[in-house]
């Protein structure tokens, strides 16, 4: 079963997500999060180590400093999620440190409230969507508005890219930090998350090929 380590001082936490089209870093210290501008350039994801290590400076830290590594596990895009997982994996093993897996949509919906709804980009049309009464589940934007109840609060970079579809539902403004996972929502969710592993809702994008005779 999996645990959490018990600390008798304020968990130092970083935070990291890069499922999602921009890759969100953080750092929570005596429970005052300080989020990181998210990196919406192409190929976010690989910027990942330079704005932690960004981020940690402006809280006067370095990683031997941090206590816990909480990481997104998605559904997102697959390159960046793993670039992500890796990355946490990468900083927590030398140094000791507590890593933590907790699901991106879980993340955005804690921000956003209990009644929100996650909608994140799926690619190939669809997106990963879940939310009171919606399991997890990828689907085209369309299929899911006729399955949200009129008025919902759509939060994602797929609410943001699939506006167009959740007509009569609330999708904040584009640049709304409710589109990205917060580092409070991530440390809020650690004692209930998991193993640093991905959250796959279907199949990858590129799968190995096996020549036949």
């Amino acid at each position: 079963m999996w645990a959490c380590r018990i600390y008798d001082h304020p968990v130092r936490v970083l935070t990291i997500d890069t499922a999602t089209s921009a890759a969100a870093i953080g750092v929570v210290v005596d429970d005052v999060a300080l989020d990181a501008a998210p990196v919406r350039e192409a190929a976010a994801a690989q910027h990942v180590l330079r704005v932690a290590d960004a981020t940690l400076r402006d809280r006067a830290l370095t990683i031997g400093d941090i206590d816990r590594i909480v990481v997104g596990r998605g559904p997102g895009s697959f390159t960046g999620l793993r670039i992500g997982l890796a990355t946490a994996l990468g900083l927590a093993a030398p140094h000791a440190i507590e890593l933590i897996g907790v699901t991106t949509t879980a993340a955005l919906r804690h921000a956003a409230g209990a009644t929100s709804f996650a909608v994140v980009d799926a690619r190939r049309g669809e997106v990963f969507a879940e939310g009171p009464g919606i399991e997890l589940m990828a689907c085209t934007a369309a299929t899911l508005a006729t399955r949200l109840p009129h008025g919902a609060l759509l939060v994602g970079d797929g609410a943001v890219r699939y506006r167009g579809a959740f007509d009569g539902f609330l999708v904040p403004p584009d640049e709304s930090p409710l589109h990205v996972p917060s580092a409070a929502a991530f440390a809020a969710l650690a004692d209930q998350g998991g193993p640093a592993t991905p959250q796959y809702v279907r199949a990858p994008d590129a799968v190995a090929t096996v020549d036949r005779p």
